[in-house]
């Protein structure tokens, strides 16, 4: 494997030949300062390009004794090159690094990134290229009698411990996935992580993957595998998390859940179309409009939809018999159902929300999800979400405030960022 080192290249020749020296690369990626655009003064390049004697050893030399760089190194021309950049410019060097390193054979090739010269800015930026793209750290540095350097002929190289802040800029970055409720995608990106050591960052690493895992269980509605791998870290995750456990443990109540998992199919929902994922988002709607008249039906009138009893279908309506002789009831007839049976509240929200009710599953009809061919779009999602907001949910909302649920609000939103670890 052949070794690449990166230079940041300032004032100062001396720690740059130091790191060359020590390292003995391949090949060398001089990071120098272009001309200054208001005075055309020549930048840091010229210790790397000019001809002749142009470095003066000592600053208080009146002349330049010394040869550019790659001379006093023993670098041959095609073992190094040259990145001109804006020297107070973050953006414009983190780019060309990046951009750079991006070109290298990584596995042929081990780079090294010396950050001892140039400016601030150069020096930060190739830190930051230098965590974010894998790459080794190393400093030139010695002893010093004051603040300003260290002293000439006292440099030595070592390595930056720089493991912890890059494995938090790696652990950051995958819990972004959060952001998107990409629970799995974050807990495949964290697998993929080399742990740390150290016990304190170490653990909060493993509440990271576990939860991430629990929360991807929640999003696809396995309640009971969220529930088992979050009480393990309960005392860490704090009141932070409090919300979310009463969640669940109502989610997996047998006496009060039901109306708790119609929201968290809300919440589910809403999860896809933040996503623009307007056809699963108007699924799961379709299902939240069933799911709530059979509920309904159930609990006001012991009706089960897929075997309504023959003296409970009211004259007016034709309900079919599968293969099994009995009478079943798609969307439609389980709300006609329900206001028939459920008491005035029910009967007086089917009468004004039916047909505004049966426009909105017109539109999911015309889903690819359902008997359609087009993809949803935002704004027929809109709609569905609109009238389930306004109409749908205060009904929902209202009965579910009853014994036994005892339900004052909809559930928070699983969370979209990392919190409490």
């Amino acid at each position: 494997m052949t070794t690449t080192l990166i230079c940041t290249v300032g004032g100062s020749h001396e720690p740059v030949v130091k790191a060359i020296e020590h390292l003995r690369p391949d090949h060398v990626c001089f990071v120098c300062s272009d001309d200054d655009p208001a005075t055309g003064s020549k930048g840091s390049y010229i210790q790397i390009t000019g001809k002749g004697n142009i470095i003066k050893a000592s600053f208080r030399d009146e002349k330049p004794t010394l040869p550019n760089i790659p001379a006093q190194a023993g670098l041959r021309e095609e073992q190094f090159t040259v990145l001109r950049v804006q020297p107070d410019s973050l953006d414009d060097i983190y780019h060309r690094l990046t951009t750079w390193i991006g070109e290298r054979d990584r596995q042929a090739e081990r780079v090294i990134a010396d950050y001892t010269g140039g400016t601030k800015t150069m020096s930060a930026a190739l830190v930051a290229a230098a965590l974010d793209e894998g790459v080794d750290l190393q400093l030139v540095s010695g002893s010093r009698s004051n603040l300003l350097k260290v002293e000439s002929g006292a440099e030595y190289v070592s390595p930056a411990a720089a493991t912890e802040s890059r494995f938090r800029r790696q652990l950051a970055r995958a819990l972004t996935a959060w952001q998107r409720f990409a629970y799995d995608e974050a807990a495949f990106m964290l697998d993929k992580l080399t742990p740390p050591t150290g016990p304190k960052l170490r653990g909060q690493f493993e509440r990271a993957v576990a939860v991430s895992q629990a929360l991807a269980a929640w999003d696809r509605f396995d309640h009971e595998a969220a529930r088992e791998i979050l009480s393990r870290y309960r005392p860490k995750l704090g009141a932070a998390w409090k919300e979310w456990f009463t969640i669940l443990e109502i989610l997996l109540d047998d006496k009060r859940g039901e109306p708790m998992r119609l929201f968290d199919l809300w919440r589910n929902a809403q999860r896809r179309a933040d996503n623009r994922r307007y056809d699963d988002a108007v699924a799961r709607a379709y299902r939240l409009l069933e799911w709530s008249a059979q509920w309904i039906l159930f609990t006001k009138a012991g009706i089960e939809t897929k075997d309504v009893p023959k003296d409970k279908i009211p004259e007016d309506m034709a309900l079919t018999v599968n293969r099994q002789g009995k009478y079943q009831a798609g969307l439609y007839n389980a709300w006609a159902l329900a206001a028939h049976h459920c008491g005035n509240t029910i009967a007086d929200f089917w009468e004004k929300e039916k047909e505004t009710m049966m426009d909105r599953v017109q539109l999911r009809n015309h889903s690819i999800l359902a008997h359609g061919f087009t993809p949803m779009e935002e704004q027929a999602w809109k709609k569905m979400e609109t009238w389930i907001e306004e109409r749908l949910l205060p009904l929902l909302l209202s009965l579910a405030r009853e014994e036994p649920y005892r339900l004052r609000r909809l559930p928070a939103q699983l969370p979209n960022f990392f919190r409490g670890l």
